[in-house]
């Protein structure tokens, strides 16, 4: 498996598919990542065509074991986000 791609190099190649400089990309890029961050923790959904989707759900309350001393203790409801891979990106992964 590949390494994953770093901010640095995110930024690089942004500012290189925009004709722009990597301020700007930066810029862009932490906007986004704001813009999400906002609606996600808000209860909303973000949808990035052609990337997928952004969503909070609610886990009910449960029942867990600690896997090293087998002890069992009810874990209170939390949420979690989601991404949901868009059908696009799927398929140009697997064709």
């Amino acid at each position: 498996m590949a390494k994953p791609m770093t901010k640095t190099q995110l930024v690089a190649a942004l500012a290189d598919e925009m004709g722009a400089d990597k301020k700007t990309a930066s810029a862009a890029l932490d906007a986004l990542a704001g813009v999400i961050t906002k609606e996600v923790a808000g209860g909303g959904a973000v949808t990035i065509p052609g990337v997928g989707k952004v969503y909070c759900r609610e886990r009910p309350e449960r029942m867990v074991r600690n896997p090293a001393t087998g002890d069992q203790f009810k874990k209170e409801a939390d949420k979690v986000v989601k991404v949901t891979i868009a059908k696009a990106l799927k398929d140009s992964v697997n064709g």
